[in-house]
This record gives structure tokens, C-alpha cells and sequence, in this order.
């Protein structure tokens, strides 16, 4: 019974060891998401290399379901490969309603898509706004050395699309969800 039981946790150990580059390969090839590198693996990348600037060009719109204005509160940004950068996309519910809306990323030219890294994203998430919220959404991004030499300007964008579904339920949930002026159904 001992045996087993010792079995049992260096099996448990070795498994924990294996998990973390199962996660690695789980973010890079399933969500599309690079994790960042170690320091030491920067250094060692960035030694003997000229620093390199890349412009990155920020877009945004909205699907015409969703009655919200979407924005980026920056045109473009000038940023060092391999360096960490922060921007935010402006967001504001027109309508009476709570809505959820779900944004989809693009990154062009098409083969940048690989070398452009978000380490942290709304569009990693469902996002509510209340009817008349306004909200600025971060973005946090790291171009990677790696990207092909030719390659000067990355344009990121987004499309915010209504998600129907969980809007239904947020509606459903909140009493707030309904516009003041709906009517009710008599009891």
C-alpha cells in the first residue's frame, strides 16, 4: 500500500512538471495566445541585435447590430520589437439597453498575425456595458523580434459583434437590462 501511495505522488510531481509546457503549447496553438519569454530568453534574443521599430496602427469598429461606439483612443504607435506596450479602445453603449458584445481581433499583414503577441486583451472575454457606460479596454502587446525584416507597420483591429446569447441572460438576470419605458405585462 505504501508503494502505491509513493507511486501515487511522484506520478503526481511528474505530472506537475509536465504541465507547464502542455499549457505553453495549449495557448500557442489552440487560443492563439504567446506567452511571453523568460528574461533571460530576451537578452539571450536581443544580444548583438539593433534595437528595430515597428508602427503599430490601432482600428476599431462595431458590427451594425451592435448600437455601440468603438474606438481606439490611439491612431498608431511607434514601439521596439520585444518590448511590452499598453494602449486602450474606447467603448460606449448607445442604447437603453445592458448589452454584451464580444470583439474579434485581426492583425494585418496576415503573416504579422504569428509575431503579434496580446498578453492581455478584452477580447480574451465577454464584455458588459450598461446602457450610456462608457469604458476604455486595455491591450497589452509584445511584436516579436522574430517578425520578418520587411515588415514596418502592424495594423490591429477589432470588430465588436452583439452576443445575443449572453445578452439575453445578462437581460433576463437584471431588472436594469430593460429600458425604463418598456411595458410591463399586467400580473
Amino acid at each position: 500500500m505504501a508503494a502505491i501511495m509513493v507511486g501515487v505522488g511522484v506520478g503526481a510531481f511528474a505530472l506537475s512538471f509536465a504541465l507547464v509546457p502542455l499549457y505553453r503549447i495549449a495557448c500557442e496553438k489552440v487560443f492563439g495566445i504567446r506567452l511571453e519569454r523568460s528574461a533571460s530568453e530576451g537578452r539571450g534574443a536581443a544580444e548583438g541585435v539593433q534595437a528595430r521599430w515597428v508602427t503599430v496602427e490601432f482600428d476599431g469598429g462595431v458590427n451594425s447590430k451592435l448600437p455601440w461606439a468603438f474606438r481606439p483612443n490611439q491612431a498608431t504607435m511607434k514601439v521596439k520589437v520585444g518590448e511590452p506596450y499598453d494602449t486602450t479602445y474606447y467603448a460606449h453603449n448607445n442604447s437603453e439597453r445592458t448589452i454584451v458584445g464580444s470583439a474579434v481581433p485581426s492583425v494585418a499583414p496576415a503573416r504579422a498575425s504569428g509575431y503579434f503577441n496580446k498578453t492581455e486583451c478584452f477580447c480574451f472575454t465577454a464584455q458588459t456595458l450598461q446602457a450610456g457606460e462608457t469604458r476604455d479596454m486595455p491591450v497589452r502587446f509584445i511584436i516579436d523580434p522574430d517578425l520578418p525584416a520587411d515588415v514596418k507597420t502592424v495594423t490591429l483591429s477589432y470588430t465588436f459583434f452583439k452576443n445575443d446569447a449572453l445578452t439575453a441572460k445578462q437581460q433576463a438576470q437584471s431588472p436594469h437590462g430593460t429600458p425604463a419605458s418598456a411595458p410591463r405585462a399586467a400580473p
